[in-house]
Parts: C-alpha cells; structure tokens; sequence
C-alpha cells in the first residue's frame, strides 16, 4: 500500500507544522520563516515521510475564525518555503476549496480536509483537476451514540463515495480523533473506542491515518489540562493506534514519536 507515493509497508509518521497563532497547541506554531524552514527539515531527518502544514486551527472547541485571505496568505508562505528545503510529501490542512488550491500551486502535495470532502462543495473538483491524494476526516451529524466505531465508518464511506465520483483515486482515511463530540458518550470515551476497535476501519480498504498528538481527549483522561504536558499520552495512544492497524501517525513530535512507532510496530509482529 502507498500514499502520495510513500511505501506504507510500515507505519508512516507526518510531521505537523502550524502557522496560526490560534492553534490550539501553541508549541506547533512557527511564524518565523527560519524557525519554520529549520522544523520541517529537522522532522524529515527524525524521519518524517509527510510534513502537514496549517494555516488555521480546524479544533472544533476552539473560535478560529480568519479570512480566507489571510489563511491563503499563511498558507502560501509557509509551503513555499518548506517546499525550497525539504523533499517529502507535503500536506495542506484546510476546510477550503480556495486555500488547497492555492497551496497545491505552491508545491503542496496533498489535501487534508477535516470534513471529509463534504464541507467546501469545490474540495472534490479541486483535488480531482490537480490530481492530488487526499486525506479524508469522519465528519457528520451523529445519530447513534452508541457505536462510534460504525458511525466513523459510515461517515468515511460518504467521503468515499464523494471522492469515487470525482475521480479522486488516493484517499487516507482519518477517524477524526477529538473532532466527533456528542453530548454522550463523553468525547474522550468515544476517542479510545476508536483507538480501541482501530482494526474495524480495515474494511475501507484505505491507508488509515490517526490524528492524536496532544489532544485533549488524552488532557482529559491524564489531567493534563496543558498541550505542552501531553506527550507521554500522545505516545500511548499513538503505540495503540500503531499495534490496530494504523498506517500513518500525525505528529507535532516526530523524534519521540518515531520511537513509539518502531517499538509498536515490532511488538505487532509476534501477535498471535
């Protein structure tokens, strides 16, 4: 299995650069063109096979309201310059048709969307006339509390079928960690059912790409209210996610997180 050209023989690690000051995880932040160039070339050394940039925080609990041109501004900016210095795979994460498009004519790769392609109604048709894989969020109005894992999957089959009709041939799944919150079960409960029954959404058939560096589902279950002092539960969860199956880990620490990755990824070999 590949994605965006990348062998996901093994698991894979991207690396999460933000250039908006409202993101929720203010040690991600990188507005100085040096301090950004400089991340994104030491995360590829640390071995990351993707670099994910954003230009506006998609939190759903937080207010992060800014223009479309300011976001094509930041994003603009910051994949030229890491595009000049590194050369893996670069994603643009972003709800809007204009920002990806943008971004894709600046050397971006790959389009993120958080809504699953089913936000921006111009994110299909963009992705398909550049060509582009794209990673694909569980995103919709939960109906049935009771089952997260099954309601994750039919929201991914939605975006499936979208992607299908436009012709977009790559697509990573991503079950939307911290991005699903029903008033019941409490959303940390629902997270780890996901992390929990990850194996399930092998029946898409698609590379699954997980989501939870310094989340506050893990902030709620530890008592870290700070991003900053989440690290040790984002590498627990990112080992449970690595051992059920999933093919690419996105993180804002990819030296620590290499780690986890290699250790789940040999214990998962003597599983019975």
């Amino acid at each position: 299995m590949k994605f965006a050209g990348v062998d996901l023989s093994e698991p894979r690690i991207m690396g999460v650069i933000n250039v908006s000051p409202e993101s929720f995880y203010k040690g991600s932040v990188r507005n100085d063109e040096e301090k950004l160039v400089k991340t994104a070339v030491r995360m590829v050394e640390e071995g990351a096979a993707f670099i994910d940039i954003g230009a506006k925080s998609t939190a759903p609990y937080l207010e992060t309201q800014i223009s479309v041109e300011e976001e094509i501004r930041r994003a603009i900016w910051a994949v030229k310059a890491v595009r000049e210095e590194v050369d893996v795979p670069i994603s643009i994460d972003t709800t809007s048709a204009r920002v990806a498009e943008e971004a894709l004519k600046a050397g971006a790769d790959i389009i993120n969307d958080v809504t699953g392609l089913k936000g921006d109604s111009d994110m299909a048709k963009v992705a398909s006339e550049h060509g582009v894989p794209v990673v694909a969020c569980a995103h919709g109005e939960v109906g049935d509390f009771s089952d997260p894992v099954h309601t994750v999957i039919d929201f991914l089959e939605d975006s499936l079928t979208i992607a299908r009709e436009n012709g977009i041939e790559e697509v990573a799944v991503d079950p939307a960690i911290g991005f699903l919150r029903p008033d019941w079960p409490p959303w940390y409960e629902w997270d780890a059912k996901i992390l929990a029954n990850l194996t399930a959404l092998k029946i898409l058939g698609r590379p699954i790409l997980i989501g939870v560096s310094r989340k506050s589902f893990i902030g709620a279950i530890t008592g870290r209210k700070d991003p900053a002092e989440r690290l040790a539960g984002s590498l627990s969860a990112t080992g449970i996610a690595v051992f059920n199956g999933a093919h690419i880990i996105r993180t804002h620490d990819v030296r620590e997180t290499a780690d986890a990755v290699k250790m789940a990824t040999f214990m998962r070999r003597f599983w019975p």
